[in-house]
């Protein structure tokens, strides 16, 4: 038994979660573990093609598909969205992150394809959410892990577009709003769906057979049920196979709307880790896209508006990149994420190792979770 296995029969055995699949791949070479239940009953075991909600790790697949239009010159990293979202032409900002709503500027700049990328719209979470902007903003961005409750993308877009700028675009890293802007970004562009778009170009290319926005009838035997905690920490029961993942929503989210499995984001993530290319040779992406894409574009003081989220760390494209030695897992260069469903994935290009986590016990908040911790811990 690995210490990977016994770290995760702990939290199995205590409760924390039902199951997990873990994954640390280097090379060629991958140990893939799995322990415990696809829900909390027992009525499955955990296996290497059981089906999560993925949450936020939906982030770097979306980025990369902007890449991919990007390299194709449908788009420009410095060309404003406004030519594609006309909504977001002209958006006024609050004078003062903690000013009031009614106390608006016009913005600075018009907001750019680049923007999005690298989360400095204007739009999303600082950490400090008792902001007036913030509030508005909580009326708009709702929890993507429960999707069926958004509407179209052209109704949201058209509500966001009401909601006030907290800061100048460009000046500020904010969580969450500009991953589901790529979603309706990659659509308007394109004319397909979100879900059509990355099944063609990312998913099929990669073997991603069970990623997608839904999971059909004929695959919920392997799909988890999803949990949160109660005031009394125990586990909820928050979404079943027959839920929300049993048909795609009217808004498909960039930002945390994908169902996957280990196998599945182990070959999304080798192609990041071999600069854009498949493992049969097929070129996803170009060297220099994966490179800007897992590279920081984050000032120190950018950091330190997105602290709570980035605990010092930077952000690439769709994902952090580790800049501080801050923990032993926290090598420069590292880029990856987490998602609020309770997993996380992340590679590192230094020493071509991918770690990979899936558990369906959601985050009561954007803290990395003990179990998250130890993971990186004996994975680092």
């Amino acid at each position: 038994m690995t210490a990977l296995h016994e770290i995760l029969r702990r939290y199995v055995d205590d409760g924390s979660v039902p199951g997990a699949v873990a994954v640390v791949a280097r090379g060629d070479e991958a140990e893939m573990v799995t322990v415990g239940h696809t829900d909390a009953g027992g009525s499955a075991p955990m296996a290497r093609d059981s089906i999560f909600r993925i949450a936020s790790i939906t982030k770097p697949v979306t980025a990369a598909a902007v890449l991919m239009l990007v390299e194709e010159g449908r788009i420009g990293l410095d060309d404003p969205v406004a030519e594609w979202l006309p909504e977001l032409a002209g958006p006024m900002a609050v004078r003062t992150p903690a000013g009031p709503l009614d106390d608006l500027v016009p913005a600075a700049r018009p907001i750019t394809v680049e923007d999005l990328l690298v989360s400095r719209a204007g739009w999303g979470f600082p950490s400090d959410f008792s902001l007036p902007a913030v509030q508005a903003l909580f009326e708009v961005q709702k929890d993507g892990r429960a999707p069926q409750a958004y509407p179209t993308p052209d109704a949201w877009l058209e509500r966001l577009a009401r909601v006030p700028l907290l800061y100048q675009p460009g000046e500020a890293w904010l969580y969450g709003t500009c991953s589901d802007l790529q979603g309706v970004l990659i659509a308007r562009v394109s004319g397909r769906t979100l879900p059509e778009f990355l099944a063609e170009r990312v998913f099929e290319p990669l073997g991603m057979k069970d990623t997608a926005f839904e999971v059909p009838a004929d695959k919920r035997d392997r799909f988890t049920t999803y949990y949160r905690r109660g005031a009394d920490r125990t586990l909820e029961v928050a979404d079943t196979p027959d839920g929300d993942w049993s048909r795609i929503p009217a808004f498909p989210s960039g930002g945390g709307g994908l169902a996957s499995t280990a196998v599945d984001y182990l070959a999304f993530a080798r192609m990041l880790l071999a600069a854009g290319e498949t493992d049969n040779g097929r070129r996803l992406l170009s060297p220099t896209s994966v490179s800007r894409m897992t590279s920081n574009h984050l000032s120190a003081p950018q950091r330190e508006i997105g602290r709570l989220f980035l605990e010092g760390q930077g952000w690439g494209y769709g994902g952090q990149v580790d800049v501080t030695p801050a923990e032993p897992w926290n090598v420069p260069g590292r880029y990856g994420w987490v998602g609020g469903t309770g997993t996380t994935a992340h590679l590192v290009p230094a020493t071509g190792t991918v770690t990979l986590l899936l558990t369906q016990v959601g985050m009561a908040d954007p803290t990395p979770t003990p179990l998250m911790r130890e993971f990186w811990r004996v994975t680092a």
